[in-house]
């Protein structure tokens, strides 16, 4: 080593080489690819990574990117794969739009970091034929005199294509012509065009135009073309003089014309071409002044025109005479003359005047009455100056003619504001000129309302349903009514008309509103008490008179299951338990009691229906659920209980069941026992004589006959000691009607809940007993109701009349 190279200045020495070479490969290092232009998006150009020998797992590592110089980007890298695709389609003729460049190229440069490498590629950009050739104008225009000698030449102008090589323009082609063919020519740089060439003399008489089509094609594969049109005028000589359509013009024209309004367009006509067809108008020297100051003659159109003002009273009849003139070397002329008349018209329009005109107006305005004076003028005269005055037919309005042009506006029919509140009318003025002028002016008619319109209620009868035990309050129903009047004629005030229904004025009951119509109910209702109200309320509105109109308000109490059955026989007093007493020898079917209970509720939960809560012996007694009857379903034997505790549940059919309970308490006594006195009961026992001596048998069948024959001594003694004249009301258990066909095999129902506490009906056997002493002059009046009709105990159908009275 050098002494004075030291080890630090090696390392900078050794790093510095190694940049330079780096640098050095870089910049020699170029990759070249070719595609054609006009690629798809995303298709792939090359492999990157392969091509550079790259790593594909680093490139994203390394921040690989891709940079396109001095152009936007088309292409990218994808860095997972190192692919080089295409991201925006390429057009060459874009991004080299040089015509003589056959090469296109774009610079890339790939760069990595870690450690930095730059990569130079160069894609070339390859042509293809994708251009037609174009012609810079869509059509050229010729102009060949007729005197051209054939062979001449005539320079057109060439077609472009942006592409190059042999895609460029190669040949011409020209359709087929009599008079003319082209000869394609090559200029210095390769490029192709055509010159026209006349083969034969051309005629104007026979042909003044031909058209033909020059036809550019280019090399590619397929051949590209384009077309342009070439139009040939033929010019010929002036030997023609110009012709008007009529040697004679005569003109109407309307007084106060418009400046500038056109009156005649002259068209003189030459067969010539070019500028010998060309043709100048102007007037001769026999036309006045007058007439060129009050008409414009345009010198290249022909067309004469208003210039001065037209004024029928002070100039009525023009003449002119006009020369046309070709632009021709030698050049021609002719002539013509125009009579001009001014007619008189219609030039002032009728004006209407509003003299008087009366507006608000009551609705309530008597028929033929005025409303407005109209005038009406024209300043023309003659038919021009006669005026016709209306006004729409479909209003109640008629006008009346009350002098010369003066008008009257009257009523011709009744006016109602609630159907029309106000009228635009219309006044027209038209004259009977040709056309006709006219005028208008609109007038607004108010209506001021009158009270004319009753209230009216949405129904004519309302029916309102309220549940009984309803709060005070509450409110029931909105009544209001309308009335189609304004202001305080629709102001309306509700009340109700008094009625007393038992010394008791509806609006103790009711109450209602005064604004708006909302019924209230100023107490609780009970269904059983009252059932429905029927009154009447009345809408007045504020106007003067008031008018009013009222509506019939039916009130229905609904019925709530709110009252509980009450058991009104067996009778007994509050709490108690009832006691009966029955003969043991009481046969089957026989009625040991009968259970009523009765309800205040509406027939449907009023209906009852009974069932045993509890029952002794439910083998022994039976129910009936509709009429409450308690029958023995069989005899009474030894083995059976003297005291039988029946507990019987009388229930309603509302929603929820309300029910009431009697307990009924049955003692079995024997039948002489029962009968004639109300001694202790005593046991009735059935002996067995299975083992008993016959002897025994007899004695206790004498002892038995001899006490009866003493018991009915003595029953017939006491009935002689009984005096006639006051008879002892009922005992207990005696039956007062037998086989009574009013009672038999039916129910009995009596509003006096006392009747039964004292009266027991067998109606099985036609028997009415007495269940307990009857006061003196007592007298019952009771329904009595066939059984299996399927009638509610209380509602009395199919029921005939008993009547009880005790002496």
């Amino acid at each position: 080593m050098h002494p004075f190279v030291t080890k630090t200045s090696l390392q900078w020495y050794v790093q510095l080489l190694i940049f330079f070479t780096v640098i050095r490969d870089i910049s020699n290092s170029v990759t070249h690819y070719s595609i054609p232009e006009e690629m798809k998006e995303g298709s792939v150009v090359a492999n990157l990574a392969a091509d550079l020998s790259l790593d594909v797992t680093t490139l994203t590592k390394r921040k690989m990117r891709l940079d396109i110089i001095a152009n936007k980007k088309y292409l990218d890298v994808n860095k997972e794969t190192g692919e080089l695709y295409i991201v925006e389609k390429i057009d060459r003729e874009h991004i080299c739009n040089t015509k003589w460049s056959l090469s296109c190229y774009l610079k890339l440069e790939v760069t990595l970091e870690s450690p930095l490498r730059i990569f130079n590629i160069e894609l070339e950009v390859l042509d293809m034929n994708d251009n037609a050739p174009q012609f810079r104008r869509d059509s050229i225009h010729l102009d060949i005199s007729e005197a051209t000698p054939k062979g001449e030449r005539f320079s057109l102008s060439n077609a472009v294509d942006p592409d190059v090589g042999s895609n460029s323009v190669k040949t011409y082609h020209l359709s087929e012509s009599e008079y003319f063919n082209i000869e394609v020519q090559t200029g210095r740089d390769g490029s192709k065009f055509a010159d026209l060439i006349l083969k034969t003399a051309l005629d104007r008489e026979k042909q003044a135009v031909h058209n033909l089509i020059l036809t550019a094609e280019d090399g590619g594969k397929p051949a590209r073309s384009g077309t342009v049109s070439i139009v040939v005028h033929v010019l010929d000589t002036n030997d023609n003089a110009p012709t008007f359509n009529n040697s004679i013009y005569n003109i109407n024209l309307m007084e106060n014309s418009p400046i500038g309004s056109l009156v005649l367009h002259l068209n003189a006509t030459d067969l010539d071409e070019g500028s010998n067809s060309d043709l100048t108008y102007s007037y001769s020297l026999y036309t006045s002044e007058k007439t060129q100051e009050t008409f414009n003659l345009n010198p290249s159109t022909g067309e004469i025109t208003v210039k001065g003002m037209l004024n029928y009273e002070h100039f009525r009849i023009y003449d002119m005479e006009v020369i046309a003139t070709d632009k021709g070397v030698n050049s021609l002329s002719g002539q013509c003359t125009i009579k001009i008349l001014v007619e008189d018209m219609n030039d002032n329009h009728p004006e209407i005047s509003i003299k008087s005109f009366q507006s608000p107006v009551s609705e309530n305005i008597e028929l033929q009455t005025v409303i407005a004076v109209v005038s009406v003028s024209d300043k023309d005269s003659g038919d021009n100056g006669v005026v016709d005055l209306h006004i729409p037919d479909n209003m109640p309005f008629k006008l009346r003619e009350s002098s010369d042009n003066y008008y009257e506006l009257v009523v011709s029919e009744p006016l109602d504001r609630e159907k029309v509140p106000e009228y635009d009318i219309t006044f027209t003025v038209t004259d009977r000129g040709s056309p006709p002028l006219s005028d208008n002016e609109t007038m607004t008619l108010e209506l001021l309302d009158v009270n004319d319109n009753v209230p009216q209620f949405s129904q004519s009868f309302y029916i309102i349903r309220v549940m009984e035990n309803n709060a005070p309050g509450a409110p029931l129903s909105s009544l209001s009514a309308f009335d189609p009047d304004l202001h305080e004629n629709q102001y309306l005030v509700y009340f109700i008309l008094e009625k007393e229904i038992a010394n008791t004025s509806m609006s103790m009951l009711f109450s209602i509103n005064p604004e708006n119509g909302n019924l209230y109910a100023l107490k609780t209702f009970d269904y059983e008490i009252e059932k429905e109200f029927l009154f009447h309320i009345e809408a007045r509105d504020s106007g003067s008179p008031p008018l009013s109109s009222n509506v019939t308000v039916h009130i229905i109490i609904v019925d709530q299951n709110d009252n509980t059955p009450v058991i009104v026989s067996p009778w007994r007093a509050h709490g108690s338990v009832v006691e009966e007493k029955i003969p043991r020898s009481t046969d089957k079917g026989s009625l040991v009691a009968k259970v009523i209970a009765l309800d205040t509720d509406s027939v449907h939960n009023s209906r009852i229906t009974y069932q045993f809560l509890q029952v002794t012996d439910a083998s022994l007694f039976s129910l009936d659920q509709y009429n409450g009857e308690i029958r023995t379903m069989r005899m009474f034997s030894y083995k059976d209980p003297r005291h039988h505790r029946l507990i019987v549940v009388a229930k309603d059919n509302g929603e929820p069941a309300l029910s009431a309970t009697v307990t009924i308490k049955l003692s079995t006594v024997e039948t002489a026992v029962k009968a004639y006195s109300d001694m202790t009961e005593m046991s009735l026992e059935y002996d067995i004589f299975s083992d008993i001596n016959l002897y025994l048998v007899i004695g206790l069948g004498s002892v038995s006959f001899l006490l009866l024959i003493t018991i009915l001594v003595t029953i017939v003694l006491k009935c002689q000691n009984t005096k006639p004249s006051k008879s002892a009301p009922p005992s207990r258990n005696s039956v007062i009607s037998e086989r009574n066909s009013t009672i038999a095999d039916s129910t009995l129902v009596s509003n006096d809940a006392y009747w039964y506490s004292l009266f027991l009906a067998e109606t099985r056997k036609g028997k009415l007993v007495v269940r307990q002493p009857v006061p003196k002059g007592s007298r019952y009046i009771v329904s009595s109701i066939p059984r299996g009709t399927g009638q509610s105990e209380t509602s009395g159908s199919a029921a005939s009349t008993l009547q009880v009275g005790i002496q």
